[in-house]
């Protein structure tokens, strides 16, 4: 199997309504790193890549055959409360509040611009399972 360097064997892949202004805010709210952009002659996002910590996602921009999509993410950051913070400054909507919980990591959630759900994780623990 050939797998291009930076992704994994699943990749996820979110079509987005005003893909531009998502990638921006992906950027902001997570420090992403942008790794190529392909876009059609009417100026729409069709595939960029990003990077987040280390993980490779897609976007494109949402339309008719490939409506906006929703997903849920697990991110762990450094600091839980100023990631989540810094998301919640650029737009995201509060879901649950920071906090302590039973496996191991302090975690909040947020949903971004587009109604994808985040869990900002961050690990207390050095177990490395649940």
């Amino acid at each position: 199997m050939n797998i291009p360097v930076g992704f994994g064997a699943v990749t996820p892949y979110i079509f987005a309504d005003d893909a531009a202004a998502y990638l921006e805010f992906l950027d902001l709210a997570f420090g992403s790193e942008e790794l190529g952009r392909s876009v059609a002659p009417n100026g729409r996002i069709a595939n960029a890549q990003i990077r987040i910590s280390g993980t490779t996602l897609m976007v494109s921009e949402a339309s008719s055959r490939f409506p906006a999509s929703r997903a849920a993410f697990y991110l762990y950051v450094d600091d839980a409360d100023v990631a989540m913070a810094r998301a919640l400054g650029c737009g995201a909507t509060h879901i649950m509040d920071v906090g302590d919980m039973p496996y191991g990591d302090r975690q909040g959630g947020v949903a971004d611009p587009c109604g994808n759900i985040w869990w900002i994780s961050q690990r207390l623990t050095k177990d490395p399972y649940f």
